[in-house]
């Protein structure tokens, strides 16, 4: 144990404790942030408008605030663009994060002062969390690459503008700093393939100890690191590389490919952040699920995931959840975002304490027949057959084909990239329809009432979706493929690349 593994100990085993703490009593955190989050706001614009200072509890808190998205929140977000103070939550924000959204163009999601804590400190707080329940600290001693969007800032008005992960690079501490790759000058390379060839030339001979990044371009940086160097495996390159750190994608997609370029199993730590809120994090290494950050300026709330479009749907606190149910996960916040429903859909495998593991997107379904198939759903049905029949999937997306150009009944198009392609891939694709329907009986019925064919494989040529991705202005960064679309918008960009 080095000096900056041996000093942060003691802070590691604190936030453990604190942790433990507040996770073991997730309830009652969630109502102390509840009444902190209204008593602060009460005096703002919205909170004027939506009567908090006589809200008590969730339930007059159901009546005055309606669920929103950015369409519904932007009126507000004008005011303060505008320059006015005290509009959604208590003075000016300190940034806005910058991210795309389908029907609203670019959204300014605020950051305020209080809600900057809940995306670093939570990020801090899973690693140092990671350390203490593991006793690997190693990583803090020697170099460690943060793979995110540029760093540099624009303004909006009078306030700072940039992607999250650019925002959160600026929050970095100058003892962190120090161990931090790569440098800010190549952070701020806006081309991914010209950002990836100056982060393998800075970190080619570094002590890489920890990686952070969305697995399918970290992936890119392990193979371009093995083309420089010559190397076989990654772990002959980065000798003491002990943890990946990731989020935003399903990491067992690409568990065996990044395992088999690193050349060993490494410890990995799972991180649920969004533009609107740091939702959740790996705290353990052996029990499943995400523990979601019930103690860190964020009140949830949850929707039966089939109610998410009605009228007056069903809103849940945290106390009344169930095991194995699809809610949309929406936030209440100390930047101001209230009522909020980020888009993500999640199902907790554990009450005790709350754990989640995020089964998809509202907007990313298939339901072209009325089978409503999810995320979550697909994911399970192909790598649990991969896994069975020792098939590596380098990425994929399913779409519906509603009138198949040859005739005959309609089906869902799975286009995936093989490391290999399966040699009885007809086989390959029976075994996964079979098992989505034994996941989905909305499915299954349309199969067996021949209203669906079976699912049809198109497999894709090598580094298609990296390709697609390229073409859509998209490579890098924190981007990533959709697993669904109830459109054939991504399918026909990705007809070209059939095999």
């Amino acid at each position: 144990m080095k000096f900056k593994s041996f000093i942060l100990k003691p802070i590691a085993l604190k936030i453990a404790k604190d942790i433990d703490r507040w996770s073991s009593n997730a309830v009652a955190a969630q109502q102390k942030v509840f009444k902190k989050l209204i008593k602060s706001a009460q005096h703002t614009a919205f909170g004027k408008d939506h009567n908090f200072e006589n809200i008590r509890d969730h339930h007059a808190f159901r009546q005055e605030v309606p669920i929103r998205d950015y369409e519904a929140l932007r009126p507000y977000v004008d005011r303060i663009i505008q320059g006015e103070s005290n509009v959604l939550w208590k003075g000016r924000p300190k940034y806005f994060a910058k991210t795309s959204g389908t029907t609203s163009g670019v959204k300014y999601i605020p950051l305020t002062k209080e809600s900057i804590p809940n995306h670093f400190g939570t990020a801090r707080n899973a690693l140092f969390n990671y350390y203490a329940r593991t006793g690997n600290g190693d990583f803090l001693d020697g170099n460690m690459i943060f793979l995110s969007g540029s760093p540099e800032l624009t303004k909006t008005g009078d306030i700072h503008t940039g992607r999250l992960s650019g925002i959160v690079n600026h929050q970095v501490p100058q003892w962190l700093r120090t161990n931090q790759l790569p440098s800010y000058k190549t952070n701020c390379i806006e081309e991914w393939e010209e950002k990836l060839e100056a982060i393998v030339e800075e970190t080619i001979n570094k002590d890489m100890r920890l990686i952070s990044g969305i697995p399918p371009w970290v992936q890119m940086y392990f193979e371009r690191l093995i083309a420089v160097s010559g190397k076989k495996h990654i772990k002959s390159l980065f000798k003491n590389f002990s943890v990946f750190v990731y989020g935003g994608v399903n990491y067992e997609p690409y568990r065996s490919t990044l395992e088999n370029l690193i050349g060993k199993k490494i410890d990995s730590v799972e991180t649920y952040p969004a533009s609107e809120g740091f939702i959740a994090f790996q705290d353990s290494q052996d029990d499943k699920g995400l523990l979601l950050n019930a103690n860190s300026g964020i009140f949830f709330e949850f929707i039966p995931a089939e109610e998410v479009f009605s009228e007056n749907p069903t809103r849940l606190s945290l106390g009344e959840v169930e095991l194995g149910v699809n809610y949309a996960i929406i936030i209440n916040n100390n930047a101001g975002l209230w009522a909020y429903n980020i888009g993500d859909t999640v199902e907790f495998v554990s009450l005790n304490p709350y754990r989640l593991i995020v089964t998809g997107r509202i907007k990313h379904f298939i339901s072209a027949f009325g089978e409503h198939v999810i995320g979550k759903e697909v994911e399970n049905a192909l790598l649990s057959i991969a896994k069975e029949d020792n098939v590596n999937i380098v990425e994929f997306t399913v779409a519906p084909q509603v009138s198949p150009p040859e005739g005959g009944l309609p089906y869902h198009e799975w286009f995936i990239e093989f490391e290999t392609i399966p040699e009885q891939l007809d086989q390959f694709s029976m075994k996964v329809d079979q098992m989505m329907t034994r996941q989905n009986i909305y499915y299954e019925d349309l199969i067996k009432g021949s209203i669906l064919r079976p699912l049809k494989i198109t497999p894709l040529q090598r580094d298609a979706f990296r390709s697609y991705m390229k073409s859509q202005g998209k490579l890098g960064g924190q981007n990533k493929v959709p697993r669904l679309s109830n459109d054939r918008k991504i399918a026909e960009a990705l007809i070209p690349f059939r095999i």
